[in-house]
């Protein structure tokens, strides 16, 4: 199970069940995928296929809505 938890333009962001435990989210897009770690600070993971300027965008993004990813982490995760 992969839930959803924002859609922001292109970029579906996710999570992988039954995965690390380390905080982190998914993102993907016709044009490729990324991971970044949500603690100890937001990061790249791994990419496939995304440009340095996507990545920084969608890097970004995640600095912007970690509370929001965090929150549907501790939710998923703990349920």
């Amino acid at each position: 199970m992969s839930p959803t938890i924002f859609i922001h333009k292109k970029y579906r962001f996710f999570f992988n069940s039954r995965e690390e435990k380390r905080k982190h989210v998914h993102v993907e897009s016709s044009d490729g995928t990324a991971k970044y770690w949500i603690e100890p600070i937001v990061g790249l993971a791994d990419y496939y296929n995304l440009s340095t300027n996507e990545l920084k965008k969608i890097m970004k993004l995640v600095e912007e809505r970690k509370n929001e990813i965090n929150n549907a982490w501790n939710r998923h995760f703990t349920s």
